[in-house]
C-alpha cells in the first residue's frame, strides 16, 4: 500500500508539471491571482478574535468603559429594560470624563417593539445666544474655537436622558442615576483618563472649576489623579442629587413617573442648576444664557434610511454625517463587492472612491434641517443620484479632485448653490475637475508613505474619540447611542461638576465651505455622531456603533459590510482591518482653513495588508499609511432570530466593554 500510495503521488505531480509546462503563463497568471484573492478574502478568518464573542438570552449591554457596562447590567439586574440600561451607561460614562461629560451631547435610535418603528432622538445642544459669524471673525477665528468656554454649545445630554427615560423607559430617575452617582461619590480612576488629566492640566489650570475638580494634587510633580486613586466629584453628585431630589419630591406630591423625571429636568435647564450653570460660564467668558438653556429641548424626529440588498439601514437626521453611510451604500449597492475579495485593492479602491464621493456631499449640504426648507436629502439618498455618483468613480487611479455632486435634479429641483460650487471650481454632474485651488494640492504619484505621527494633531482631529451605547432585550427593546462633548480638557460650569461641551467647533464661518452649517444662535452643528440600527423582514438585525470622530460612518460602513458581505460574526467584524479617508473636510479641531482641508489619497491601511495589495494602491496614486488595528473600535449587537439569542461585539481598539445574559 505504501508503494502504491507513493506511485499515486508521483503520478499527480507528472501530470501537474506536464499541464503547468503546456498552459505555464495563463495558469500561473491565474493561480496567482486566484490565491491573491484567496489570502485576501480570508485574511481576517484566518486568525480567532482576540476578546471573545458576547452571547445573551436576555439582555445585552455594551459600551466604552468596563463599569458603565457594569452600570447597565445592574440596571437589566432590577427589572428595567434596554432603555433604562442605556441610560444608566450614558449617565455613567459622563461620570467618567475620559470623551463626554455631563455637559455634552447625545443623540440616539431606538427601536420600540410596540410600535415596530425606530425612532430618533436629537438631543444635541444648540449654538447659544451671540454665537454668530461676526463675532467669532472678529476674534481671529477661521472656525468657532475647539476649547474653552466659546466652544459651548448648550449641554444635551441630561435632557436627552431624561426624554428617553421617561419616554421609553420603565424605572425612576433615582434608580438609573444611581451607578453615575455611586461613580460621582468616588471610583478608581483607570490610568487612560488620568494620564490624559495629566497632559491636559496645562489647559485645565486656565479654568478655575476645572482645576479644583481634576487636578486634586496641585503643586506636586503630577497634580492629577493616580491610576486607581479614588477620584471624587462632590459638586457633580451635588448636581445629580438636585436632580433625584427633584423628582422625588414630584412623586410625593401626587405626580406621575414621567412629570417627576420632567422636574428632575427643569431643575437643570430652569432653575437653581442652570443658574449655578450659567454663573459658571459667564464668570470664564462664556456665551450661553440662562434663556438659552430654557429655550432648548430635545427632539424626537423621523429618522433617515436606505434598503441595502433587503436590509433597512437607520440613521438620524442630516444634522449628523449619519447619512453619508446611507450614500455610500446606495453607491456600492451597484457592485460586486464579495465578487472583489476581502481588502483586495480593488475592494478598498472602491469603498475609498464611494466614501469620498459620499463625505464630498456631507461636508457642503448636511447641516441642522431646522434652518433650512431647500436640503436635498430626497436626492442626496435616491438610488438614481447614486448610479450617477457610482459612474464617476476612476477604476485606474484615486481622483484627488472629488467635489460634491448635484442632487437636486433628483428630487425635481434646481440646486440654489451652483454659485456657489463654481466658486470652489466645481461643476457638479459634469466636470468634478477642480478648477481652483481651494482644495490644497495633492501629489497623486507619490510613492512616499506617510507616518502618522508625523502630524499627530491632525489624526487627533480625525480620529478625536467619544464612546457608544448599545442595550437590547428579551422583550425586544433596542438601542443605539453615540454621545459626545465635554471631553478632556474640558471647562467645567461653576461648581455643578458639569463639563462643558466643545461642539460649536464643528459649525463652520463660510457658506462657501457648507452653507447649511454656517453657525447661528439656536443651531445645531453638523456632528460626527452616528448611531446606527439595521432591520431585516421587519425585525432587528443590528444596533451598532463607533467612535472616532470623522471616522466613524467609515468605519461602521465596512462593519456592517463585514458582516452583510463577508459573513463575519460581530466580534470578528469589530476586529477586522478597516481602511481610512482623509479626503474629507475635518469636522473638529483646529482653527484655520489649513487645519481641516482634505487629503486627497491620504489612505490608512491595517499592517497585516499584504505587499502586492500595498502594490497596486500606490500604483493608483494612493499614499498609505499603516496601523496595528483599525477597526474602530466598534461596539454591536447582532439579533438571532433562529435561535432567539443575541451576539454582541467590542473591538479590540480601546477600552470598550460589554456585558451579556
Amino acid at each position: 500500500m505504501h508503494i502504491l500510495f507513493e506511485d499515486i503521488k508521483l503520478c499527480i505531480f507528472v501530470f501537474i508539471k506536464t499541464v503547468i509546462s503546456v498552459y505555464q503563463f495563463i495558469i500561473m497568471k491565474k493561480a496567482i491571482l486566484f490565491t491573491s484573492w484567496i489570502f485576501v478574502s480570508l485574511f481576517s478568518f484566518a486568525q480567532p478574535t482576540q476578546k471573545p464573542p458576547l452571547h445573551g438570552k436576555n439582555w445585552m449591554a455594551i459600551t466604552g468603559k468596563p463599569l458603565a457596562a457594569t452600570a447597565g447590567a445592574k440596571i437589566f439586574d432590577k427589572g428595567g429594560n434596554a432603555v433604562d440600561a442605556a441610560c444608566a451607561m450614558l449617565a455613567a460614562t459622563c461620570t467618567m470624563w475620559d470623551v463626554l461629560s455631563w455637559g455634552g451631547e447625545t443623540q440616539a435610535l431606538i427601536y420600540n417593539p410596540n410600535t415596530k418603528q425606530v425612532i430618533a432622538i436629537n438631543a444635541m445642544g444648540v449654538a447659544p445666544t451671540g454665537a454668530t459669524v461676526d463675532f467669532f471673525k472678529s476674534k481671529g477665528y477661521q472656525f468657532p474655537p475647539e476649547y474653552g468656554p466659546l466652544a459651548a454649545t448648550t449641554p444635551g445630554t441630561p435632557g436627552g436622558i431624561c426624554y428617553m427615560l421617561s419616554n421609553y423607559g420603565t424605572m425612576s430617575l433615582k434608580d438609573v442615576l444611581a451607578p453615575a452617582m455611586e461613580l460621582a461619590a468616588g471610583y478608581p480612576i483607570d490610568a487612560q483618563t488620568a494620564n490624559s488629566i495629566e497632559r491636559g492640566k496645562g489647559r485645565i489650570k486656565e479654568w478655575p472649576y476645572s482645576k479644583k475638580v481634576l487636578l486634586p494634587h496641585l503643586g506636586q510633580k503630577r497634580e492629577a489623579p493616580e491610576a486607581g486613586e479614588i477620584f471624587v466629584q462632590q459638586d457633580l453628585l451635588n448636581t445629580l442629587q438636585k436632580m433625584v431630589d427633584a423628582e422625588q419630591a414630584a412623586l410625593k406630591k401626587g405626580k406621575n413617573r414621567k412629570e417627576a423625571i420632567q422636574a428632575a429636568y427643569d431643575r437643570f435647564y430652569k432653575g437653581d442648576i442652570a443658574d449655578e450653570f450659567v454663573r459658571g460660564v459667564k464668570e470664564q467668558g462664556g456665551l450661553i444664557t440662562k434663556e438659552d438653556l430654557a429655550n432648548w429641548k430635545p427632539v424626537e424626529e423621523a429618522t433617515t434610511h436606505v434598503n441595502y440588498k433587503g436590509i433597512e439601514v437607520y440613521k438620524l437626521q442630516p444634522w449628523t454625517q449619519g447619512p453619508a453611510l446611507l450614500q455610500a451604500l446606495n453607491i456600492l449597492e451597484n457592485f460586486d463587492l464579495k465578487g472583489m475579495g476581502y481588502n483586495s485593492a480593488k475592494y478598498i479602491h472602491t469603498v475609498y472612491q464611494a466614501m469620498n464621493l459620499s463625505f464630498a456631499d456631507r461636508d457642503f449640504y448636511y447641516g441642522d434641517p431646522a434652518f433650512s426648507t431647500n436640503q436635498p436629502m430626497t436626492g442626496l439618498l435616491s438610488k438614481s443620484y447614486a448610479k450617477q455618483r457610482a459612474s464617476e468613480i476612476n477604476w485606474k487611479a484615486n481622483n484627488p479632485n472629488v467635489g460634491p455632486g448635484d442632487p437636486y435634479p433628483f428630487e425635481g429641483k434646481t440646486n440654489p448653490y451652483l454659485n456657489l460650487l463654481k466658486s470652489r471650481g466645481f461643476t457638479p454632474n459634469s466636470d468634478t475637475t477642480r478648477k481652483n485651488t481651494f482644495l490644497p494640492a495633492h501629489d497623486a504619484i507619490s510613492k512616499n508613505e506617510m507616518n502618522l505621527n508625523t502630524d499627530a494633531a491632525y489624526m487627533d482631529r480625525l480620529w478625536r474619540g467619544t464612546t457608544t451605547v448599545e442595550s437590547a432585550d428579551k422583550e425586544g427593546w433596542v438601542v443605539s447611542i453615540t454621545p459626545s462633548g465635554g471631553w478632556l480638557p474640558a471647562v467645567i460650569a461653576g461648581n455643578t461638576g458639569v463639563g462643558m461641551s466643545q461642539r460649536m467647533q464643528s459649525f463652520v464661518l463660510d457658506s462657501t465651505i457648507n452653507p447649511f452649517n454656517v453657525v447661528a444662535p439656536g443651531k445645531r452643528p453638523r456632528v460626527t455622531l452616528t448611531p446606527s440600527i439595521a432591520m431585516k423582514d421587519g425585525k432587528p438585525m443590528m444596533a451598532f456603533g463607533v467612535q472616532g470622530g470623522d471616522t466613524q460612518d467609515q468605519n461602521l460602513l465596512q462593519f456592517f459590510l463585514n458582516v452583510v458581505e463577508f459573513g463575519m460574526t460581530m466580534q470578528e467584524a469589530s476586529e477586522a482591518a478597516n481602511i481610512n479617508t482623509n479626503q474629507l473636510w475635518l469636522s473638529l479641531g483646529g482653527n484655520k482653513v489649513d487645519d481641516r482641508k482634505p487629503r486627497p489619497g491620504n489612505l490608512l491601511l491595517n499592517n497585516n495588508v499584504p505587499d502586492w495589495v500595498r502594490k497596486e494602491l500606490r500604483a493608483m496614486g494612493y499614499t498609505l499609511s499603516f496601523e496595528e488595528r483599525t477597526s474602530g473600535p466598534i461596539n454591536a449587537i447582532y439579533f438571532d432570530w433562529k435561535h432567539h439569542s443575541m451576539w454582541g461585539g467590542s473591538s479590540n481598539h480601546g477600552e470598550d466593554y460589554g456585558i451579556g445574559w
